[in-house]
């Protein structure tokens, strides 16, 4: 059975509740041995290491789709309107990150780059 939302994977803080609860409620006459602990101590640690990984791959990825996004500031795009269908071409007065998704403000409008069908030339505009 998969789970599925938000929560699906179990962070450190949920990994320490399971680990204090079982040595809560453990048989003391049968406790959980050192090596089945300390294997458990050490799959924390993990969890642990994949958070910090994870916080900083997307700090990481953050600054590289802002760097990309710096690079077409001034230049001219080609995009489709989402409502009239139009084909626009505008200059690229800034970019922003909405939602992890890399928008251009081009014109007075707010395009996300998937929307994007050309990046033009300045004297070809």
């Amino acid at each position: 059975m998969q789970i599925s939302g938000a929560n699906d994977e179990l962070g450190k803080n949920q990994f320490l509740e399971l680990m204090v609860a079982q040595l809560q409620y453990q048989d003391p006459l049968e406790p959980v041995s050192n090596q089945d602990f300390l294997a458990q101590l050490a799959q924390f640690s993990v969890v642990e290491g994949v958070d910090e990984l994870n916080l900083q791959f997307k700090d990481s990825l953050k600054l590289e789709t802002l760097g990309q996004g710096a690079g077409l500031i001034g230049k001219n795009v080609e995009y489709q309107d989402e409502i009239t269908g139009d084909i626009i071409r505008g200059r690229v007065e800034e970019t922003r990150l909405i939602n992890g998704q890399l928008n251009l403000l081009v014109g007075e409008k707010q395009v996300p780059l998937v929307n994007i069908n050309a990046v033009i030339a300045n004297d070809a505009a």
